[in-house]
């Protein structure tokens, strides 16, 4: 299993656990923690991301752990099981994002995922969930292999900007058509619009963006294509 307790029982494991801290993720530009998360008989490790253990960026306001759960939140109303369990919820630092740890071989990323030919609905669905949530930062090592064989995106703070600031490296589906399962997902979430459970996570602009995007995917039914011969990839790749 990717995670050690049923998904259901996550969020609320996260919003009511007692916290302990392991340790500090190593890499990471802002406060990312380790730590375990336990309430009775029930524990899980996750990662903790502590708004207050943010650095200042110039084109996002402050807050980028509630673009975490925002992204989350997109994926659990489109019905597509790529982002890991994620709940905003006030840890030892503060209030915070707190996402399940995923139980994946870590020596996999979307690139050798992709060559290998495993989980392509699932990279499909990272692709064009980027796409409606405007991902400035997919790298290929934010694409996680479960050892349930599923794929995970993680980290996605720089993500739903109003202004359009996509950089990804899944690129390889240019062109193609995607699929009518998915389609059907999006055309529910254009009737439907974004849940309250997301849309109060985001400013007014931000939410007006990304239904334009979600229309304009729905529309074009392919996957994108990088008009700027290479500006939209993230640097490092992996």
């Amino acid at each position: 299993m990717a995670f050690d307790l049923p998904r259901g029982e996550l969020i609320p494991l996260f919003s009511e656990g007692e916290y302990e801290v392991e340790g500090r993720m190593p890499y990471s530009s802002n406060a990312t923690l380790l730590v375990t998360v336990t309430s009775g008989e029930k524990s899980h490790k996750a990662i903790y991301k502590p708004g207050d253990g943010e650095r200042p960026l110039w084109d996002f306001p402050d807050g980028l752990y509630k673009r975490e759960v925002a992204m989350f939140r997109l994926a659990d109303q489109l019905s597509w099981d790529v982002i890991p369990p994620t709940a905003l919820a006030k840890g030892p630092f503060g209030w915070g994002s707190v996402q399940a740890f995923v139980n994946a071989d870590f020596s996999q990323h979307y690139f050798t995922i992709k060559e290998a030919g495993l989980a392509t609905a699932d990279l499909h669905r990272l692709c064009v969930l980027d796409l409606i949530a405007n991902n400035t930062d997919r790298k290929s090592g934010h694409c996680l292999l479960g050892v349930d064989g599923h794929v995970y995106g993680i980290d996605h703070g720089l993500a739903f900007h109003q202004q359009w600031k996509l950089r990804t490296v899944m690129w390889d589906y240019v062109g193609q058509d995607i699929p009518d399962d998915m389609l059907s997902d999006i055309e529910r979430f254009v009737e439907e619009g974004p849940h309250e459970a997301l849309t109060k996570l985001l400013n007014i602009f931000e939410v007006d963006a990304m239904k334009t995007r979600a229309k304009a995917v729905l529309t074009e039914a392919k996957f994108p294509e990088d008009e700027t011969e290479g500006h939209r990839w993230p640097w490092p790749l992996v």
